[in-house]
């Protein structure tokens, strides 16, 4: 019999061990979930989210690594959600950046967890939302979300961060053509990482025209800083924070930063509520009325538009 309450308040005191067990319930989906979000909800809402996301290479583990040293020399408590890509056979991460950040392994303020993908497209996890709501009520005062490597398509960080960091290095390659193709759009400060390698100004440079090259900002707007970094060597990891917080001041006095919580909140109340209608569409495939509209489709009866809805009215009735 699991005790929420008691891991909710160890939790709440910063034990690393009930904040590890209740995200492991997050991923398991386990029974106590509800009631785990229940007895959450009351502490959550400070915590401030950023999430670091790029094409694979970048430096976005280091780069991790480096903003918890920084985060933490202003006395802040920090969350780490480093979501990896999963292992084909277990279903488990298979980087594990915990192996990358054991400068903080110690640090009983810095929690660090590894969630696998699971398969899930976007470049999170498809439990990333209540794992974030677990390390926001444990009092965490900033999270930062580490993606897999994203390319046009896996770009579902930018739902669910106050703040997105895209990150970039030279001599990459296609460091640029991949934020061409979708995640230049969803950077609210972007990073230069690698910056003691040749190109790095070039690169600057060229990100700077793209992003003048987009749609027209009114006065007043956000414009992302380009910001260089030498991330293994800690360097420039300070001017990242202060774009950081220049944002999260931007998003805060425009309303923005309520606007996106609502947004996120929304997206998960809706996902949560079709896995609950996919699970019970999933409960009908051994129910004969299923298996019933699927022959009269099957037959020309019905069309498969039709069936649907009288599925659904079914669900809603049930």
């Amino acid at each position: 019999m699991i005790d929420v309450a008691t891991l909710v308040e160890q939790a709440r005191q910063g034990r690393p061990r009930a904040v590890a067990r209740l995200i492991s319930l997050v991923e398991n989906a386990a029974p106590e979930l509800r009631e785990v979000m229940a007895a959450l909800a009351p502490y959550t809402g400070r915590a401030y989210t950023v999430g670091l996301t790029g094409s694979p290479g970048v430096g976005k583990s280091t780069s991790t690594s480096a903003l918890v040293s920084a985060y933490r020399r202003l006395g802040k408590r920090v969350g780490v959600l480093a979501v990896d890509p999963s292992s084909p056979f277990s279903g488990g991460a298979l980087l594990g950046d915990r192996v990358r950040m054991q400068d903080h392994a110690t640090d009983p303020e810095v929690f660090i967890r590894s969630m696998a993908t699971r398969g899930h497209l976007g470049g999170l996890s498809w439990a990333a939302p209540q794992a974030l709501r677990v390390l926001d009520g444990a009092g965490c005062d900033v999270i930062l979300v580490e993606t897999v490597g994203v390319g046009q398509s896996e770009v579902e960080i930018a739902a669910q961060a106050d703040t997105t960091v895209v990150l970039l290095a030279p001599g990459m390659g296609d460091g640029i053509q991949a934020a061409k193709a979708g995640i230049l759009e969803i950077g609210d400060v972007f990073v230069v990482n690698k910056a003691d390698r040749d190109g790095a100004d070039a690169t600057a440079r060229e990100l700077n025209h793209m992003l003048g090259l987009g749609e027209a900002r009114d006065a007043g707007d956000w414009r992302p800083p380009i910001v260089k970094t030498v991330a293994a060597r800690g360097e420039g990891l300070d001017e990242v924070v202060e774009a950081l917080e220049k944002h999260r001041a931007w998003l805060e006095e425009h309303g923005e930063l309520a606007t996106r919580r609502r947004r996120r909140a929304a997206d998960e109340v809706e996902a949560i509520a079709l896995a609950a209608l996919r699970a019970r569409i999933g409960d009908l495939h051994g129910d004969r009325h299923l298996a019933n509209l699927a022959e009269r489709v099957v037959a020309g009866e019905l069309d498969p538009y039709r069936a649907a809805d009288e599925l659904v009215a079914g669900l809603t009735r049930g």
